[in-house]
């Protein structure tokens, strides 16, 4: 069984049981960057040229992220990793706290380049209502987790493992994160902000492994569980994401207050409910937004299993920051959004 805790004999790596879990490791450790390569300084010309709209799109960004990524972190070490057996799924797990930490640091690093009052921008995902809605919401599963009356043995364990899981990995990692992307490489996309963009494609690279990985996880778990395929767990898992839709749509109508040039928080928010109808069939669920894709050049950053691949195939040079390593590194994967 994957779920359960972890005794001294599961201590073996082989015989392997999940090779998805391992062979997802060693395309992580494949990837590995590190930000300081990157010369966001370059960027410094295009933020001067930025309206008050853009930039408060940019900082309000980094007030989630940079807090975020270290949510994510928390919850691997506190609600995921003690709950599962399997040796190689510990292996990936501990490579993708790394990546966590990694994406911590570089949204630091953008924090230090940028001319950013750093207090102000810490503070705003403590008083904006609909920031702060959504760690309440992560931080609802995750409590469960650390509770020391689970018992992970039990049905209600399981389900609220799978609960947490999806709240962090599905929801937070699959569909707000990837809304924050599309925003971000937008900028891109406009020729603004391009090692800006090549950061947050790495990120993305990272991020599409991770979900790759929590939804594996959760369907070798119901399959291992059939006692946990009911209707009203189900049903509970899909309202579970629409909330975490209904806290995304506003959190993005404070991000964008007035809108941006091609942007805004209908358009940005169609793409999350398009995000969301696809986390949901990658589940094993039906469509429930049935939206079209308003940034056809997002599509295939949008699909995990495409992007994987696509990644595996792609590759562009980024610049590299020429104060700390003098060279360019030419192994960047290239803008997420150029599928269709």
């Amino acid at each position: 069984m994957l779920i359960g805790k972890a005794r001294p004999e599961d201590t073996s790596l082989h015989p392997i049981k999940y090779p998805w879990a391992y062979d997802l490791y060693n395309q992580a450790v494949r990837n590995t960057w590190f930000p300081h390569e990157i010369a966001l300084k370059e960027d410094l010309d295009d933020w001067e040229k930025m309206t008050e709209d853009e930039r408060h799109a940019v900082k309000f960004l980094m007030a989630f992220f940079n807090p975020a990524e270290l949510i994510v972190n928390r919850s691997i070490a506190l609600g995921i990793y003690p709950y599962l057996k399997a040796p190689e799924c510990h292996l990936y797990l501990a490579k993708q706290m790394w990546e966590e930490a990694n994406h911590c640091v570089s949204f630091e690093y953008v924090l230090e380049t940028f001319p950013f009052d750093r207090e102000s921008i810490y503070q705003i995902h403590l008083e904006t209502p609909s920031m702060k809605a959504k760690e309440d919401y992560i931080n609802k599963y995750m409590t469960r987790m650390i509770d020391d009356k689970l018992d992970i043995e039990s049905v209600e364990g399981k389900k609220d493992f799978i609960r947490n899981l999806v709240a962090t990995n599905i929801v937070m990692e699959g569909i707000w994160f990837y809304s924050g992307f599309m925003v971000a490489l937008s900028f891109r996309q406009r020729n603004q902000l391009r090692n800006f963009g090549s950061m947050i494609n790495w990120v993305l690279r990272d991020e599409s492994l991770h979900l790759k990985f929590g939804i594996n996880l959760v369907h070798n778990i119901l399959e291992e569980n059939q006692d946990l395929l009911t209707e009203d767990f189900a049903n509970e898992i899909r309202a579970l994401i629409v909330e975490g839709v209904d806290l995304e749509v506003s959190y993005n109508k404070d991000l964008f207050p007035n809108g941006i040039l091609g942007l805004n928080a209908d358009y940005v928010n169609q793409y999350v409910k398009y995000v969301a109808d696809r986390r949901l069939e990658e589940l094993g669920f039906p469509k429930y937004y049935n939206v079209t894709n308003p940034a056809k050049w997002m599509s295939t950053a949008t699909d995990v299993y495409e992007l994987v691949n696509f990644f595996e195939a792609q590759n562009t040079s980024y610049e590299v920051d020429s104060h700390s390593h003098g060279k360019k590194k030419e192994t960047a994967p290239a803008s997420a959004g150029s599928g269709e």
